[in-house]
């Protein structure tokens, strides 16, 4: 059995190459997925596609509907979720790409610091598990292949 799990939350730093990494030393049989980490390309994408808009909030609700597609296609398909949420940056997208995990009944890992527990009690309530790092949410999907 393999898995496919998205991999939501912040891409200001390179959580996701660390737990790929991490994943593939424990030869873990996982595929993953998420968002467009290329922050530039993920601006402008709707421009790439349908060429230069008339103003920025059209060139960003261009690259929204691009960036939207990317996700419900790739959410859909995908086993589980993983919503990082980091203490550096706003959560926006987690926030909705953990919403989304909820509303079409996907698993979700909610990773989230101490210090958030707070403001994501509800989103934690709804979630599978909420662990503090990344390298648990590894752990937690690891458990899935245990044998008794």
């Amino acid at each position: 059995m393999r898995l496919t799990v998205y991999l939501a939350g912040q891409i200001h730093d390179d959580w996701r190459e660390q737990l790929k990494q991490k994943a593939e030393e424990k030869n873990l049989p996982i595929d993953f997925v998420g968002p467009m980490e290329n922050h530039e390309r993920s601006d402008n994408i709707g421009e790439e596609i349908l060429g230069e808009q008339p103003n920025n909030i059209i060139k960003d609700e261009t690259a929204s509907q691009m960036n939207n597609l990317r996700t419900r296609v790739l959410m859909e398909k995908s086993d589980a979720v993983v919503a990082l949420f980091g203490e550096k940056y706003k959560q926006w997208n987690s926030a909705m790409d953990a919403g989304a995990a909820i509303a079409t009944n996907k698993p979700l890992i909610l990773v989230r610091p101490e210090s958030l527990h707070h403001p994501l009690k509800e989103l934690s309530q709804k979630a599978q598990v909420t662990v503090e790092t990344a390298e648990q949410a590894l752990q937690a999907l690891a458990y899935i292949f245990q044998e008794n």
